[in-house]
């Protein structure tokens, strides 16, 4: 069962309106098929296949996996060629504990995306998560820096969390701009 924690997150990837917002939301998939020049599906059963992954994203921020994974496996075998099923099933599979599950989707859906367009984008930032949760720091890098030329804000800024460089650039301006506000401090440093 999905925790509360879990639930956060699974609505922070996919709700344009979190701090991940960059990342797409499964209604959005239409315009990546245009944008990666994929060819086109029958508007009918794509259409299906949206409500599906719109019904399973409903069921996993209200913490019935079980049901999410149903209607994504359903929109899946309905479009095998579809990138977003995979993406949104991987979350789902996370949230159950099944973190190899959740990769083998995401590295299908960027073979399918073909590494372009908004599906790409979000497994690149999904799959980077996963991997630095997992203590693989540099696969994590190499993800978020594709995602980030998809145009992934969120991509950026965990690259830069990643650089110890800017780390310390960070930590000496917030040093130097608590000086400046407070010029009578101590100095002593």
């Amino acid at each position: 069962m999905a925790t509360a924690n879990d639930r956060a997150v699974l609505r922070a990837i996919l709700n344009p309106d979190s701090p991940l917002g960059d990342l797409p939301r499964p209604d959005q998939d239409q315009e990546d098929a245009q944008e990666d020049e994929v060819e086109p599906f029958a508007p009918a059963l794509l259409e299906q296949v949206r409500e599906l992954e719109l019904q399973g994203v409903s069921a996993a921020e209200s913490g019935d996996v079980s049901v999410a994974l149903e209607r994504f496996g359903e929109a899946i075998r309905l479009l095998p060629e579809r990138a977003s099923g995979y993406n949104n099933r991987a979350q789902a599979l996370r949230l159950c504990g099944d973190v190899a599950g959740a990769l083998r989707d995401l590295d299908t859906a960027v073979r399918l995306s073909r590494g372009r367009g908004r599906a790409a984008c979000q497994s690149f930032v999904q799959r980077g998560l996963i991997r630095r949760l997992q203590g693989r720091q540099e696969d994590a890098r190499r993800d978020w820096e594709q995602a980030a030329r998809l145009g992934s804000a969120f991509a950026r800024r965990q690259l830069v969390l990643l650089n110890p460089y800017s780390a310390l650039c960070n930590q000496m301006l917030g040093q130097m701009l608590g000086r400046l506000r407070n010029p009578s401090g101590t100095g002593s440093e």
